[in-house]
């Protein structure tokens, strides 16, 4: 039970001070803004440390990639592997939102004054596609990066650094190692942050309610809810489905019966990081050969989180129904997919972690900053079924993985070689 509240605490704690937050938002309504700037503080310090971060996680992430011998292919086939499965998760979430949307029939009329401070329903400038596609990787300055605003073209910058920094090989090992220890110390200047988070996304939150009433309290049930039904649809029917492509029915069987341990670890430590050594024993049980393990599982829980993908949809469907946006438009509806497809990529892997996607999601579509608590609430009440997708999902990748870098036969192969060693 101690082990329990011990790696628990900090995620409840701030569901205490959204509860509070909320009640007290529900009981003394408007006369809450008298707290917003304590929630005003919690959020400034987030944007403080936003854009190094988004930098020193990314870049490193790719930068610290080891060297091991067939890595071309072994890369390859993980980018395949992780677009594709987070793709089918993005589809999948999407489907669900539209037919149990957290928000449907509830009344955001409370929401106009926000929406009037920004230009979310205004129509765009009339740009061509091509010209809008560069706009949205890019800008046309180096000092622009430094913005909040251009979240994605701050990860295209990082993902470009990092790769430059493997292809200098030796001469870029100092600079990997720095980026290396510029993420770790920027992780723990988010752990600083976040003893100060209880007390600010409580009082942030008690405002929110008090100006917007109970209704939204109601959305967020929905999207628990939501999310726990994707969840265990995604856990027992598409990793059994992943399992059985990458190895057949043999590969169901070996998948789960060594699946329990990093499922229990990643509930257990609602963290991708921690679940790494669990996850790495559990892959090389299955067969997985090391070369593959030891590049996926530390780089999936960077970069590949389902999980992520789920709740990143969830997030953007939320917002769009607060502000009224279409999610009919076809065009509308691949940005919602390939913005939840980026946040499953971005996330931190820590937890509580989803900030940069977070403010990812605002960036893209022209969202508020102010707006991120709402969002972030989502963040906590999701963190462990997420976290049980993102990390045990890596596990299922490396057998498909597997799968394609050795041939169909590679289960087989794995187990006939174990048992000659044995014997």
């Amino acid at each position: 039970m101690g082990s329990f509240f011990k790696n628990y605490r900090s995620s409840l704690l701030l569901l205490a001070s959204i509860i509070i937050g909320g009640a007290a938002g529900l009981l003394f309504g408007t006369k809450t803004s008298i707290v917003k700037p304590f929630g005003d503080l919690f959020l400034n310090l987030m944007f403080m440390i936003i854009i190094p971060l988004v930098f020193f996680s990314i870049a490193s992430a790719i930068a610290n990639m080891d060297g091991v011998k067939r890595f071309g292919k072994i890369i390859g086939s993980i980018f395949l592997v992780f677009v594709v499965t987070a793709i089918v998760a993005a589809v999948i979430g999407f489907a669900g939102t539209s037919v149990m949307n957290p928000l449907a029939h509830t009344d955001v009329s409370a929401l106009k004054e926000l929406m009037e401070k920004t230009d979310v329903s205004k129509p765009s400038e009339d740009v061509s596609f091509l010209a809008q596609l560069v706009n949205t990787f890019t800008v046309s300055d180096f000092s622009m990066l430094f913005s909040k605003s251009n979240m994605l073209q701050l990860i295209v910058f990082s993902v470009l650094f990092g790769f430059a920094t493997v292809l200098a090989k030796e001469k870029g090992r100092p600079v990997a190692a720095f980026l290396s220890s510029g993420s770790t110390v920027m992780m723990k200047m988010v752990n600083v942050v976040m003893y100060y988070a209880p007390i600010g996304l409580g009082c942030y939150f008690a405002s929110v309610i008090g100006e917007l009433g109970p209704q939204i309290l109601e959305g967020y049930v929905r999207a628990f809810i939501l999310y726990l039904i994707l969840a265990l649809i995604y856990y027992f029917g598409f990793f059994t489905l992943y399992a059985f492509i990458a190895g057949g029915k043999l590969g169901v069987k070996v998948f789960w019966k060594h699946a329990l341990a990093p499922s229990v670890t990643a509930i257990a430590t609602c963290s991708s990081a921690a679940s790494i050594p669990v996850n790495l024993t559990s892959v090389k049980k299955m067969g997985v050969p090391n070369d593959i393990a030891e590049t996926i599982i530390p780089l999936g829980a960077n970069t590949h989180k389902d999980g992520s993908v789920f709740g990143g949809v969830l997030k953007i469907v939320f917002l769009f129904t607060l502000f009224g946006k279409d999610m009919t438009n076809f065009t509308n509806i691949l940005s919602i997919l390939a913005v939840a497809f980026l946040v499953g990529a971005v996330m931190g892997a820590i937890p509580g972690g989803g900030m940069i996607g977070e403010m990812l999601i605002l960036s893209v579509f022209g969202f508020p900053p102010e707006v991120l608590p709402i969002i972030a609430v989502i963040s906590t009440i999701i963190d462990a079924p997420a976290t049980l997708l993102n990390s045990t999902g890596n596990t299922v990748c490396a057998m498909l993985v597997t799968r394609l870098v050795e041939g169909k036969n590679w289960l087989k192969q794995a187990f006939n070689s174990s048992k000659n060693m044995a014997s």
